[in-house]
């Protein structure tokens, strides 16, 4: 029983910083009107640009952590001005294709200047806390209540700002937005950096928990789709409680499949809801005159 209370804790570590991708999927999803695919190799660079300027800076996490949501938010919002805003008529294929390019295109660029070398950050080393055989790791701790911050804050902007109710009727009817005096292009705007945002914490963290390499965010990628299309995409709330729950039937499941195999859940919760709910746990499904 203490060794899979173990595994829920680091299953919920885990889901937090699927859940951040997972959010910037479904916002993207939601606003947008397509998955952005490049939401992975936006992490994995914004994880490179952290442990390189901490490595710069004689160890400061901090300045790392600042610039990658700088560089990261920056590279976003690029991709939506030289992209994404000319393909907004066009068909959702047309954007998703392309976010895909974008995402190869990413990680070319960081193993042709970067290579394959694999990098570390620079953590102190911690003794766990030991409960009666129930271990929880201090930097767990700390990245679990930054994860929540973000995401809190995040609703926080969603849903109790003008800027939030803006980008929900953005999602709702964009012509009708426009119609209202919603200026759409700067909602845009608003999304992609939070996209940005999103995307960097979530890949400092994953660099913290394991090494930064070229396909650090690649890996992750598949269960941040899984935990969108299983909360119900469009819904951020769900996206969020399905990557938590993914992340600790993921861990939970470890005994049994092996370490390598557990990503194999993620495919199995996409064909399932696919299958049975095609609009999530959480979502609405829309109904076509």
């Amino acid at each position: 029983m203490t060794e899979y209370i173990n595994l829920v804790i680091a299953g919920t570590v885990q889901g937090l910083v699927i859940a951040l991708a997972a959010l910037a999927i479904s916002l993207s999803f939601a606003v947008a009107r397509f998955p952005n695919a490049a939401t992975g190799d936006t992490m994995t660079v914004g994880a490179y640009v952290a442990v390189l300027v901490q490595a710069a800076t004689a160890g400061s996490l901090l300045a790392g952590s600042i610039a990658a949501i700088i560089v990261t938010t920056l590279v976003s919002v690029a991709c939506y001005f030289l992209v994404f805003k000319k393909l907004e008529r066009r068909p959702l294929v047309a954007s998703l294709i392309a976010s895909i390019g974008i995402a190869f295109f990413l990680r070319s660029m960081l193993t042709f200047f970067l290579g394959f070398e694999q990098h570390v950050f620079q953590i102190p080393i911690s003794r766990a806390l030991n409960f009666s055989g129930i271990r929880i790791i201090p930097i767990d701790l700390w990245l679990s209540g930054i994860a929540i911050l973000v995401l809190a804050a995040t609703f926080v902007l969603l849903f109790l700002t003008p800027l939030g109710r803006r980008m929900r009727a953005v999602a709702a009817d964009m012509d009708l937005a426009r119609a209202s005096g919603i200026r759409s292009g700067r909602v845009m705007i608003a999304l992609w950096a939070i996209s940005g945002v999103l995307s960097a914490v979530a890949g400092i963290m994953v660099g913290i928990k394991t090494v930064v390499t070229p396909d650090l965010g690649w890996d992750l990628l598949l269960p941040a789709f899984a935990a969108a299309i299983l909360g119900g995409i469009g819904s951020p709330g769900g996206a969020v409680l399905a990557a938590i729950l993914l992340g600790v039937a993921q861990e939970v499941s470890t005994p049994f499949v092996g370490f390598t195999y557990k990503i194999a859940l993620s495919f199995v919760a996409l064909i399932a809801v696919l299958i049975v709910r095609p609009a999530g746990l959480f979502g609405q499904p829309e109904r076509v005159r």
